[in-house]
């Protein structure tokens, strides 16, 4: 098995990183609308890091690109708080422990860029994503911050980036 190379979005990885999200968002059965399948911003994910406080990660084996996650300020929030997004692995590298290893990468970008808080949003089904997030200090919240445009998206939890 060759090894997984986590690095930063590269312009080469557009394609391959909306595809791939595209799929596994058909794979759980998301909603196209409402849902980051419809961002106008998957289709360039390069150009939408390269932004202050923004950075994305993808996982590369055998120059395929299998999964990505992000840290960006959340969108149509006036308060210092960042989103955890877009964070999707292919099915082959799936339970591998790079689940783990790139939300501490992204919540330590987020702690460097200072942010207070990190938001995220997610599907109810998606429940080992959740466990995942709760190991790692994320809490419920009641309904969504910001307007990110995943109305779709009915679990909503946040990470205080302080302690």
């Amino acid at each position: 098995m060759s090894t997984a190379i986590i690095r930063p979005i590269l312009k080469k990885d557009i394609q391959p990183i909306a595809t791939l999200i595209r799929s596994v968002l058909v794979e759980f059965g998301v909603p196209k609308v409402g849902t980051a399948y419809e961002d106008k911003s998957l289709d360039d994910l390069y150009t939408y890091y390269q932004k202050p406080r923004a950075y994305y990660f993808v996982i590369e084996v055998n120059d395929m690109i299998l999964g990505g996650g992000g840290v960006a300020q959340l969108e149509n929030y006036n308060g210092n708080t960042c989103e955890l997004q877009k964070m999707y692995f292919h099915p082959s590298i799936r339970g591998k422990g790079y689940g783990r290893e790139m939300i501490e990468l992204c919540l330590d970008k987020a702690k460097q860029y200072r942010y207070d808080q990190c938001y995220l949003e997610t599907m109810t089904y998606m429940r080992t994503a959740q466990a995942i997030y709760q190991k790692y200090g994320f809490d419920y919240i009641d309904g969504p911050m910001g307007d990110t445009g995943h109305y779709s998206c009915p679990v909503h939890m946040i990470k205080d980036l302080t302690a």
